[in-house]
């Protein structure tokens, strides 16, 4: 498969503690090297991964929670060009589930942002998330 870029960028607010959101991120993606960045409250926790390895936990966890049909959906809605754009929920991605988000409102401690970049986004959603019917 074609070179495949992952950033995910996540709040780590003022009352939370880094390691956890961190392990949330990790509990998703692999492969990562993280930068935080200072923000005016709490700061930014910035993930990248490269290739589909990156990918790889969050390929298996759409397969164990059997919603490959919703996360297609939802990876479609996102698409932008090259690149594929969407929220997950922070406190459930720490608990090692996959529950999609908005970019605000749902989440009281805000989202985990995933952006993946590559030059076929169809190719990547069609490998993440196949038709199941």
């Amino acid at each position: 498969m074609e070179e495949v870029e992952v950033q995910i960028e996540v709040e780590v607010n003022p009352t939370e503690d880094e390691v956890k959101v961190r392990r949330a991120v990790e509990n998703m993606f692999s492969s990562l090297q993280f930068e935080l960045k200072p923000l005016r409250r709490g700061s930014l926790l910035i993930s990248k991964t490269r290739g589909t390895d990156g990918l790889t936990k969050f390929y298996n966890l759409l397969r164990r929670e059997r919603i490959r049909d919703a996360a297609r959906s939802i990876l479609y809605k996102g698409v932008t060009g090259r690149s594929i754009v969407f929220y997950l929920n922070k406190q459930v991605a720490y608990a090692g589930h996959v529950s999609f988000s908005q970019l605000s409102g749902e989440s009281p401690l805000g989202p985990i942002k995933v952006q993946i970049q590559c030059n076929n986004p169809h190719e990547i959603i069609d490998w993440l998330a196949p038709r199941t019917a």
